[in-house]
């Protein structure tokens, strides 16, 4: 069974999603494709071995609807994010990064590049 995290900001408020960490390659190929929509506390945080700004790229072939990606370093801290849209080819954050979210587009108005986001087990 997937295990479930909370992201929470410095100050200790919580973002409202409960994210399944997504660390095994099944869950990372399959990711959020062939989904029609997502509910809006429905989240996925993708986990690499090492910070990397091409294993971190993503793309959204045969995802239908657009997502927020955020872009963390390995201690927490936001390189990027993005509104993605259905279909394009290619998604790279402006930096390293180990831990990309995947989540509705309301994400993006939570949180901001440079913000540190501490990753607690659910």
């Amino acid at each position: 069974m997937p295990g479930f995290v909370r992201l929470k900001k410095e100050d200790g408020s919580a973002l409202p999603w409960r994210a399944r960490r997504c660390d095994t390659f099944l869950c990372r190929l399959q990711g959020l494709m062939f989904r029609r929509r997502l509910r809006p506390d429905e989240a996925l945080l993708f986990v690499e071995a090492r910070e990397s700004r091409t294993a971190t790229a993503i793309h959204m072939f045969f995802v239908f609807c657009p997502i927020a990606v955020v872009w963390l370093r390995t201690d927490g801290v936001i390189v990027d994010k993005v509104r993605a849209r259905p279909f394009r080819p290619l998604y790279t954050p402006a930096a390293p990064a180990r831990y990309y979210l995947e989540a509705a587009p309301a994400l993006l108005e939570w949180v901001e590049v440079g913000e540190r986001l501490q990753i607690e087990s659910d």
